[in-house]
């Protein structure tokens, strides 16, 4: 049996998440079309990942993941790509130089079109109708024919995912993402920030660590260009599984949507479909992990997705919510450690601290994002363990959906810019505010 005809062993088992597709021949051609189209990145950049977050579970580096909660098919324009990199650079270099360690970049775009819902439908004054399940599936807009599952949605996605790409790696290799420029950037957010007066003192150890390696000569390639990857939520396991490709130098099937993929809260059923894909693709790959996993259930995930406990290849990413990670998450740690198993451990702040304001606008308080990152690390810091990553949602632009930040946002404001197509993200302000949250619980540990 070939590598590809083993990737189909997903379709006998139960698949969560998955479109009614209304015409499955329609979806065929789709998928046709999809399987001859060239890989968005190549199994060579995947392996590079992986070598990445293997430093991260010993320890040498940290994860700064992040982007939209869902990309629309509307934002991939160069500003968007834009102001989303330049929010996730200033954000590395704060945590590089806190941390002392390299900081892998990973972007929540270039694929992040498919959303997890926790109902199939939608009731507006009195009129149902199929869940808005990202642009991938089908429209945001509440009309009966915007929110039928249309299957060449998911071309559209690859397209849109490879406009997003070409448009990072310009800004990525191009000069735009220049440490000395991102660190500008940075100054300038201290300097008018409200709490900017907090991270002055890091601000300047940064200018002054710059100032010296110029004085010295120092101009490596490092500090112009950075190495940048894409990652999206495996959810619509077709659209994956027609972008898989068997690489030349290993003979191993990697799915090339994406450099990593990762199975969410929602579909991370040890007998179901999305396990039993991700076994069988060589991508590094992460699992969501909210407050009901046990360390059983952790201990057989990796079994079944990383049996040679290969370095890099797995992550976890805990959702706990601010008011359990302190309970919840050292049952987990103590028990995969002592296993021996080798996982990168990455904090989501974000899923597990939503809430409805009176307004009817889903939001988060960054106080919750903040606390939970900081039980996050002090259960590390306890055990023993790295605390490898923060993986969030945000955007670089000036949204109105979390409340709190130097530049106050309170529930009263939601409505000013709330523009998410799904979960409220971080904008750039409380972005830049987390991270210098984060540098300092490194620098205090």
């Amino acid at each position: 049996m070939s590598a590809l005809s083993n990737l189909e062993s997903w379709r006998s088992l139960p698949a969560a998440q998955q479109p009614d597709w209304p015409d499955h021949a329609e979806l065929d051609k789709v998928v046709a079309e999809l399987g001859t189209l060239p890989p968005l990145v190549f199994a060579g950049e995947c392996d590079q990942l992986k070598d990445q977050l293997a430093a991260v579970a010993r320890g040498e580096a940290f994860v700064l993941q992040g982007g939209d909660c869902a990309e629309t098919f509307a934002g991939a324009t160069a500003d968007n790509v834009r102001n989303k990199l330049k929010t996730l650079l200033q954000m590395a270099i704060v945590l590089t130089y806190a941390g002392r360690v390299p900081v892998v970049k990973i972007g929540r775009l270039a694929g992040q079109f498919a959303k997890p819902r926790s109902k199939g439908t939608e009731t507006r004054d009195g009129v149902t109708l199929p869940a808005y399940r990202g642009d991938m599936v089908n429209g945001f807009e509440f009309t009966e024919e915007s929110r039928v599952p249309d299957p060449w949605r998911l071309l559209k996605a690859y397209h849109s995912s490879a406009v997003t790409l070409n448009l990072a790696r310009a800004f990525t290799k191009g000069g735009y993402a220049d440490l000395r420029q991102v660190h500008a950037w940075n100054q300038d957010f201290v300097a008018e920030s409200p709490a900017g007066r907090r991270y002055e003192q890091l601000a300047r150890e940064i200018d002054q660590a710059l100032a010296f390696m110029r004085a010295c000569g120092a101009d490596p390639e490092e500090f112009h260009t950075v190495e940048f990857y894409s990652s999206h939520e495996s959810l619509i396991l077709d659209y994956d599984q027609a972008l898989t490709r068997i690489d030349s130098r290993t003979n191993q099937p990697y799915d090339v949507s994406a450099h990593m993929v990762w199975i969410g809260e929602r579909t991370r059923q040890l007998d179901g479909a999305h396990v039993e894909f991700f076994s069988r693709i060589r991508n590094p790959i992460g699992v969501k992990l909210g407050p009901t996993t046990t360390p059983d259930d952790a201990l057989t995930l990796i079994e079944r997705l990383n049996p040679h406990n290969e370095p890099g290849r797995l992550s976890f990413i805990t959702r706990m919510g601010a008011a359990k990670i302190r309970e919840l998450l050292p049952p987990l740690v103590k028990e995969i450690t002592a296993s021996g198993a080798q996982v990168a451990w990455i904090c989501d702040p974000m899923h597990g601290n939503t809430f409805e304001a009176p307004s009817g606008h889903k939001t988060r308080r960054l106080d919750d994002v903040l606390d939970e990152v900081a039980g996050f690390f002090e259960v590390h810091r306890a055990l023993g363990t790295h605390p490898g990553g923060i993986h969030i949602e945000f955007t670089g632009d000036d949204v109105t959906e979390c409340v709190g930040g130097g530049s106050e946002i309170v529930e009263d404001d939601l409505a000013l810019r709330y523009e998410t197509a799904c979960d409220p993200r971080l904008n750039r302000g409380q972005s830049l505010d987390l991270a210098f949250r984060v540098a300092e619980l490194y620098r205090s540990a």
